[in-house]
């Protein structure tokens, strides 16, 4: 029976990793068709490299923060990682999700590691990887409640972001309360956590606009990438290549700006997220648990 599974399992993953290629090709190919690449090319050889670079250091910031937060979960189920070692596993984690979509994800990893390594129970290293990134939506969706306030002129609209965002919050929190006491005492704290990641990214999408010649007061693109940024979440496409673009296109369309500039700005901030995670290829070959003085905080 266990040599049976193997070969399933395989194969399912195979078949994910060929439907997101298939999907995000798909979306390429459908942005491709509407956009003109003289225009796209042009703002990207006039792009500002010094703005950009700041977009960076805030993209590395917002995932600095990212990490702090998830560290905050697994010191509430007695994991105790000093922050250079949850740094490394989290740079690890980026790895995995973005360049090793048909393996393992970098979450699933995490997970398995630290269950097997601090002989914690598998249902709470996994609730403490979700509520991260649950606490990263919601963080999201609160932004997106405001921008809509700004950018939509349409009061149902508005209504129904700003209701889903703060009913989801509520939501988490009767969860935590109640069936995830471990997590509770520090809901507020990640919830901040998980704000001020989105609004670093927010900014890095600003300094990406102010690259491009973009007013800051259009704040429509900004809008238009929080949407991009909760369809990028779904496991649909490649590290969310392709599903970002196209919600930059239909966005772009329904508040008529420029298609290309907003083509541009989603690869761009792809581009600065396949930089940073790259990083965390080091750690396929070093250990990312290695620590050279003890720390403390491992001591029983």
């Amino acid at each position: 029976m266990e040599d049976k599974s193997r070969p399933v399992s395989k194969t399912s993953q195979l078949l994910k990793l060929l439907l997101k290629i298939a999907v995000t090709v798909a979306c390429l190919w459908y942005v491709s068709g509407k956009i003109d690449f003289a225009k796209a090319g042009q703002a990207l050889k006039t792009a500002n490299w010094f703005y950009l670079f700041l977009a960076l250091l805030m993209f590395v910031a917002s995932k600095l923060l990212s990490a702090f937060r998830l560290n905050i979960y697994f010191r509430d189920i007695g994991i105790h990682l000093s922050g250079w070692q949850n740094i490394k596993l989290y740079w690890l984690g980026m790895f995995y999700n973005l360049f090793l979509p048909g393996s393992i994800s970098g979450d699933a990893y995490k997970v398995i590691v630290l269950t097997k390594k601090y002989h914690v129970a598998y249902k709470k290293t996994t609730a403490a990887v979700l509520l991260d990134r649950i606490s990263g939506l919601l963080g999201l969706g609160l932004i997106l409640a405001v921008y809509s306030r700004i950018v939509l002129h349409n009061d149902l609209y508005t209504g129904i972001i700003t209701g889903g965002a703060v009913a989801a919050v509520v939501a988490l929190y009767l969860l935590t309360r109640f069936y995830l006491k471990d997590f509770a005492r520090n809901f507020f704290l990640t919830l901040l956590l998980g704000i001020l990641v989105q609004a670093s990214q927010v900014v890095c999408a600003y300094l990406i606009m102010a690259s491009l010649g973009i007013p800051a007061h259009i704040s429509e693109y900004v809008f238009i990438f929080l949407v991009s940024s909760i369809v990028a979440v779904l496991p649909l496409t490649i590290g969310g290549l392709g599903a970002r673009e196209v919600v930059f296109l239909e966005g772009s369309k329904y508040f008529g700006l420029a298609q290309e500039t907003s083509i541009v700005i989603s690869i761009l901030f792809y581009l600065i997220t396949l930089f940073t995670s790259a990083w965390g290829l080091i750690y396929v070959f070093r250990d990312p648990f290695n620590q050279k003085v003890k720390d403390p905080l491992l001591s029983p």
